[in-house]
């Protein structure tokens, strides 16, 4: 019993730490975003959904944008496929990175496991990696060191291409930004903090359980081994309205997975439609809400009158 109460208590101290870093940070990191924002990341949803598409479509939607298509291939054995093209003008590099829609075979397939990476320097999730590191070694040679590498993806195309943004940063390639759609989680918290300096948009919908696997366990954050997110998340709402969460304000979003039971909704959610559809309305104008937190620590330990109930 007094384990657990020491357990329990510990746990609430690292939470009270880390809250209390992350309001510190967005104190002096407070980011404002219009609707050109919007539309950036709306052209990037483009590249995102086109990675889907046959060759003719996805050229034509990377044309449209100034960029030529250098390379395209599906990675054996993975359910990513990948796109280097080039804006010779802006010598800028997009590596977009195509994933499965399928979030119900992401939530059957998330046994996460980190191993070390020697490129990246930190653990990473072992399937995600896998696929990074054979795009790595694919497109490497056709990527010119003097121009700068932006990375896009959709699901496990999120994943691979975060990790991708670390390779090339971690090799001295001089990396952009990285624009996710509905990424799951790919490192830890010392893995996160290794590539804080990188410019991470994560854009998220409400129901998208796929940001949230896995779930947090306060066993695991007591041994500081949890998967962490990295960079800014942007929540976008089928309206005009989106919020802006980091570190453990998004973290503790992983509550919805334990109050919200499975249905066709958060499939959906998680579909590069969905998420064209949601980024549109900004276009017009773009409002800042605060992201109402639905979490109670009784999530996961239970409340006191619950467990006093189950001890008579």
């Amino acid at each position: 019993m007094f384990s657990l109460k020491k357990n329990h208590l510990s746990f609430i101290l690292l939470i009270i730490c880390i809250t209390l870093s992350t309001v510190i940070f967005a104190e002096t990191n407070k980011q404002h975003f219009t609707k050109d924002n919007f539309a950036h990341w709306l052209n990037a949803a483009y590249i995102a959904q086109a990675a889907y598409q046959p060759t003719e479509k996805m050229t034509a939607v990377l044309n449209a944008q100034g960029y030529e298509v250098e390379q395209s291939s599906q990675i054996d054995g993975f359910s990513v496929g990948y796109i280097l093209a080039t804006n010779h003008k802006t010598r800028q590099h997009i590596l977009a990175i195509r994933g499965t829609a399928n979030a119900e075979n992401i939530m059957v397939d998330a046994a996460f496991v980190l191993v070390p990476d020697k490129l990246t320097g930190i653990k990473i999730h072992q399937g995600f990696l896998l696929s990074a590191s054979d795009i790595y070694q694919s497109v490497k040679d056709k990527v010119n060191p003097d121009y700068t590498i932006n990375t896009i993806g959709h699901s496990l195309g999120g994943a691979t291409a975060i990790i991708l943004a670390m390779m090339f940063d971690s090799q001295g390639s001089h990396v952009g930004e990285i624009i996710t759609f509905g990424q799951p989680k790919v490192t830890n918290i010392s893995g996160s903090r290794h590539f804080e300096h990188l410019n991470v948009i994560r854009l998220v919908t409400p129901k998208d359980v796929v940001p949230l696997v896995p779930p947090l366990d306060p066993m695991d954050m007591m041994n500081l081994s949890i998967f962490w997110h990295q960079g800014t998340e942007i929540m976008l709402y089928n309206n005009n309205q989106y919020a802006v969460l980091t570190g453990i304000s998004s973290m503790l979003r992983a509550a919805d997975f334990l109050n919200d039971v499975p249905s066709k909704q958060h499939i959906d959610s998680h579909f590069m439609s969905t998420y064209v559809a949601y980024l549109k309305p900004k276009l017009k104008s773009a409002i800042e809400i605060e992201y109402e937190s639905d979490f109670k620590f009784s999530d996961w330990f239970g409340s006191s009158s619950s467990n006093e109930a189950n001890t008579k």
